[in-house]
């Protein structure tokens, strides 16, 4: 499993944004290395959870700035979020349940349900909010 690094090619240009995302990616980071280091699943837990509460948090914020600007692809921007929540949500209670630790695969799910949707939908609405704020 690999850790995330926070670059350039992650910046969607708009600097609370690319703040919010910076976050997200120190938790997934401290989340890989729990799992790895094999870190107590109530540790874990708690990590999962901070990393949704802050997803949740942030994607309310990306909502709010895409309201005040009037981005036209808002709604189905939106939907991504409440399937990315929807999805992850699952997984936590998966884990929660199972009295397990988290799999590498399931590792590799978030890590792509973060980075994809940055370098998709939020790269896409950080162009217009460059050109708007």
């Amino acid at each position: 499993m690999k850790e995330l690094i926070w670059d350039q090619s992650l910046s969607v240009q708009v600097k609370e944004i690319d703040e919010d995302h910076r976050r997200l990616v120190e938790l997934f980071n401290l989340l890989l290395h729990a799992v790895e280091e094999g870190d107590t699943t109530e540790y874990v837990e708690a990590l999962l959870e901070e990393l949704l509460s802050c997803t949740n948090w942030h994607f309310k914020h990306e909502e709010r700035l895409m309201l005040k600007y009037s981005y036209a692809h808002a709604d189905a921007h939106k939907r991504e979020h409440r399937s990315l929540i929807e999805s992850a949500k699952a997984l936590q209670q998966k884990f929660i349940a199972g009295g397990r630790m988290i799999s590498a695969e399931e590792i590799e799910f978030l890590e792509q349900w973060l980075t994809g949707h940055i370098f998709g939908a939020d790269m896409e609405m950080g162009v217009y909010l460059g050109e708007v704020m």
